[in-house]
């Protein structure tokens, strides 16, 4: 790869294209701007011409969204950073899958950390195997089976819900138990996951850990009780959490 990234804006608003070039340009000089489009079919075109290593994708558009567009093109050979205004549900998408996303209106901290990011995964020259994660993710109707993209020190790990039985914190990282035995470490903290796990299938009973309410073989009653899990742990419900907790498991 040069040292150049180039880059392509997809952006209906073209006060938001010109927003984004300006701040690029002045403050992110290894991002080459090749071309813009504001619809799904002119977007298709200009990538499947100008081959960017990174696009900036407004999620919104006329006549199709971004995820639209993105299959159009698999398999994907280019790193995306989505731009967005809303909303709740798109947004858990894109931390399910470990994506970059920046809101609007772009943060230039945000934005010079995404690109920076996005120039060290071309480096890899990896597959965007996130990214097709997260359009898998987004056709998926059955909740527990979205995939998770798990980031560890070295590689990514996809795990779908149903597989996952526990979560326990490791001091700022995080521990996955799975059904087959394995054990995945992950970089992240234990409470990002109890931000973007569906508290329909995941319940953070204690500060060191989370348990799929799936998984749950029994709750023996007490202060705050135990929950016995599938692979046979038994794991403290703090006091505090117990009413959430049993609200959980009788609904």
């Amino acid at each position: 790869m040069s040292s150049m990234i180039n880059a392509v804006i997809i952006d209906d608003e073209p006060g938001n294209i010109r927003v984004l070039k300006e701040l690029l340009q002045e403050y992110c000089w290894d991002v080459a701007i090749l071309g813009e489009a504001g619809q799904a079919d002119d977007a298709h075109s200009l990538i499947q011409e100008v081959h960017p290593e990174l696009v900036f994708l407004d999620v919104e558009m006329p006549y199709g969204n971004g995820f639209d567009l993105l299959d159009k093109l698999m398999p994907i050979d280019f790193e995306v950073i989505f731009v967005t205004a809303f909303n709740d549900y798109t947004l858990k998408a894109f931390r399910y899958s470990a994506l970059d996303y920046l809101l609007k209106p772009v943060n230039l901290k945000e934005l010079r950390i995404a690109v920076q990011k996005a120039g060290e995964r071309l480096q890899l020259k990896r597959s965007n195997l996130q990214l097709n994660n997260l359009l898998t993710n987004m056709r998926q109707p059955v909740p527990s089976a979205i995939k998770l993209a798990i980031p560890g020190v070295e590689s990514i790990s996809f795990i779908q819900f149903d597989d996952i039985i526990r979560i326990e914190a490791d001091g700022g990282y995080s521990r996955f138990h799975l059904k087959d035995g394995q054990k995945v470490m992950s970089s992240k903290n234990i409470k990002e996951y109890e931000d973007i796990l569906p508290v329909s299938l995941f319940n953070r009973v204690h500060n060191s850990h989370i348990v799929n309410l799936n998984c749950i073989k029994k709750y023996h009653r007490g202060r705050g009780g135990h929950v016995e899990m599938e692979d046979g742990q038994m794991i403290e419900v703090a006091s505090r959490r117990k009413d959430k907790f049993l609200a959980s498991i009788s609904g």
